[in-house]
């Protein structure tokens, strides 16, 4: 390696590191203040709480990777530029493009470093930080309870509209479901308002006021069941003790989820794929036939167009007409049962295409990650084109212009990359497109940024130049 190569390549790990560690202490916070609802009153040591941000940081990775590759490239290259050293460099026979082969040899690496490091470091990060979230829900459940989701405590699973109070002891708007041994929901709960009175370690006492009790009765015979036996009850006032003393002995590094995608590898996510998607067209084909075979719809006798409307007809009114025309009886009884099947058997396909949809959706999310893994390999390469090329070739403003240009790309590369992988999820688009579409934005500017540095020209920005010096005339004036 030349001393320009080794010049080069030092100064730009010098910028790397630094814009890399201030990126990654923002979204630190950012995660902080997401996540401070679930750490918050449970009475968690430093060392937890640290153990939870470095399980959860691996997965920030991929997020503040491409943005410090741009930044850094852009700030060394400029510098390199403002300071006149790529002319010295010219001088010497040394073009813009040779001062890139060594860092873009260690991007090359760069990019399959981080294949690898999202293929094992972030899934096992994922793992950690998921399972530990899980665990650190049932600690003090109480205070986990958020606000218009459902909270699972105990054996019971609640959902409130509004907290309020010193200690967010008062509810609002009040749902609860008890969850029997055989995971079957019997017994719903609802109340206008209610409040937290006492919590030990054994019991946790919910008062509720102004509601109803509904609980479905355990039939013992067929024919009691089809009766849907079950009571409702008023109350001005409930108390309902819920049994959280299975929650005093928590084990945080208790590892019971392993299946999600997130925790997967390639491999892993590749198998599983392929038995999703086997699995989906078996159900797709086995309900289509049953469907098909199942339609009991009789035969609607023939209709003369001369015969009696029946859209019109009443039985009610025309009980006579029936005694010298009993086929119109006929025909009215096969269509109200047509109508009534039809139904049946509409419910029944908007239940299995919901079905369907987040069989798809899973598949679309596990070829998404295979995906994103190996974008990301290239998406190092070409960003870094890009902040080099408007490094190098921005020489007037300072950096300003190219630090506000490399902000537009990575924002606008982001969020094509958000917007391609949920209308991937929804499979508006292919799982393939949705993780690369965002690559195949930025790969043709980076290419002509590139081709542009190649050719020693500089990039044409008179609308900016004109409002710089509009702005400058203002201020003259005054």
């Amino acid at each position: 390696m030349k001393i320009l190569d080794k010049y080069i390549l030092k100064s730009y790990l010098t910028r790397f590191i630094g814009v890399f560690a201030i990126c990654f202490l923002i979204f630190i916070i950012q995660t902080f203040w997401l996540y401070i609802d679930e750490l918050a009153g449970k009475g968690l040591d430093i060392f937890t709480i640290g153990k939870f941000f470095i399980y959860f940081s691996p997965k920030l990775v991929p997020l503040v990777l491409p943005l410090s590759i741009l930044l850094a490239s852009l700030t060394t290259y400029g510098t390199l530029s403002e300071n006149y050293e790529f002319i010295a460099m010219k001088s010497n026979g040394i073009s813009i493009v040779r001062s890139m082969v060594a860092l873009l040899i260690f991007h090359v690496f760069l990019g399959i470093g981080s294949f690898y490091f999202s293929d094992n470091v972030v899934t096992y990060g994922e793992l950690k930080s998921y399972n530990l979230r899980k665990n650190l829900a049932k600690l003090k459940p109480t205070l986990s309870i958020r606000e218009g989701i459902f909270n699972d405590i105990g054996n019971m699973n609640i959902k409130v509209a509004r907290k309020y109070g010193d200690n967010d002891q008062y509810l609002e708007d009040i749902i609860l479901h008890s969850i029997s041994d055989d995971e079957i929901n019997r017994l719903v709960i609802k109340a206008d308002k209610g409040e937290v009175r006492s919590e030990n370690d054994s019991y946790l006492q919910l008062i509720l006021r102004n509601g109803n009790r509904y609980e479905e009765l355990i039939a013992s015979t067929a024919a009691e069941k089809q009766k849907y036996p079950h009571s409702r009850a008023s109350f001005d006032e409930y108390i309902l003790n819920i049994d959280v003393s299975e929650f005093n002995n928590i084990d945080l590094d208790e590892e019971n989820y392993r299946s999600t995608y997130k925790m997967q590898r390639v491999n892993q996510l590749k198998h599983n794929a392929d038995t999703l998607e086997i699995k989906f067209n078996d159900d797709k084909s086995s309900f289509g036939k049953v469907f098909m075979s199942g339609h009991t719809l009789r035969k609607l006798p023939n209709i003369n167009p001369n015969q009696i409307a029946l859209n019109n007809f009443n039985l009610n009114d025309s009980f006579l007409n029936l005694i010298n025309d009993p086929e119109i009886y006929e025909i009215n009884g096969v269509l109200s049962n047509a109508n009534e099947e039809v139904d049946v058997y509409l419910r029944q396909l908007n239940n299995k295409k919901k079905l369907f949809f987040i069989q798809q959706k899973l598949i679309n999310l596990h070829q998404l990650s295979v995906n994103e893994r190996y974008s990301l390999v290239f998406a190092c390469i070409f960003l870094f084109l890009i902040g080099a090329s408007l490094g190098a070739i921005i020489r007037k403003g300072g950096l300003g212009l190219p630090l506000v240009l490399s902000i537009v790309i990575f924002l606008t590369y982001h969020y094509i990359g958000v917007f391609g992988k949920n209308a991937a999820e929804d499979s508006s688009i292919s799982p393939f497109l949705g993780s690369w579409i965002s690559t195949f934005v930025i790969a043709p500017f980076a290419i002509y940024l590139t081709k542009i540095v190649s050719a020693d020209r500089e990039l044409n920005f008179t609308i900016y130049d004109k409002t710089i010096q509009l702005i400058n005339k203002l201020k003259l004036k005054k």
